[in-house]
């Protein structure tokens, strides 16, 4: 019995030298469960909250960026015109989609000139940009409340520095501002309900194909 017990050890001995050391399923004998198809990310979601719960990072930096990666958080207008054109539309209603994903969430719009007119005129353009951005997402059905005061900053913010006209410079921006009740303390759960609902949509998502695919194949039947 004994002389199985060693000559199975030095099997598996001998299978990890021959391997190098680095096979995984070798080495991961002497790691903890799991550990082979860990890349790293295991724990981020709650590591992350754990952080945004404590302080220890900007809420609204967080979710801003995702907000930027995720839709276009810009709109651009034609010459001396606050009037929202086809691509415009279509750009403020996937951030209305987003936004309604996230209802604890506040956002502020900002409108933008380019350098043509007086200051004064400018200011006054950017701003009646901005509320032209608010009125149509409250009419893609986002809660006013949610919206903060907008913005105007004329002609001081531009992309691409000119005097000359410049549609790049002809924007508005909606960006994140805050949380509904706007203090830290109301985060108590927030992130995590935003973490879990969207954890529970993503394992959802392939049963609903699933049905979908259920009822093409009983059609095709």
């Amino acid at each position: 019995m004994k002389k199985t017990v060693m000559t199975f050890g030095l099997v598996a001995l001998t299978a990890a030298c021959t391997n190098g050391g680095s096979d995984p399923i070798y080495t991961s004998f002497h790691r903890e469960s799991g550990a082979i198809i860990d890349t790293g990310d295991f724990g981020n979601s709650t590591m992350n909250n754990t952080l945004v719960m404590s302080g220890q990072r900007d809420y609204v930096v967080n979710l801003g960026k995702r907000f930027a990666e995720e839709v276009p958080s810009t709109v651009t207008f034609a010459f001396n015109s606050a009037e929202l054109d086809a691509p415009a539309r279509a750009a403020l209603s996937k951030q209305a989609q987003w936004i309604k994903t996230f209802p604890e969430v506040k956002f502020t719009v900002y409108g933008h000139t380019d350098a043509v007119g007086s200051n004064a005129y400018n200011k006054r353009l950017g701003l009646r940009r901005a509320k032209t951005v608010v009125n149509y997402l409250v009419s893609q059905g986002i809660n006013r409340n949610r919206l903060k005061a907008v913005t105007s900053f004329g002609e001081t913010r531009p992309l691409i520095s000119t005097q000359s006209e410049e549609r790049r410079n002809r924007r508005t921006v909606t960006e994140v501002s805050g949380f509904v009740k706007n203090h830290p303390a109301v985060l108590n759960g927030k992130y995590a309900e935003v973490v879990f609902r969207e954890y529970v949509e993503s394992a959802t998502y392939p049963t609903q194909l699933e049905g979908i695919k259920g009822e093409e194949l009983s059609t095709e039947q």
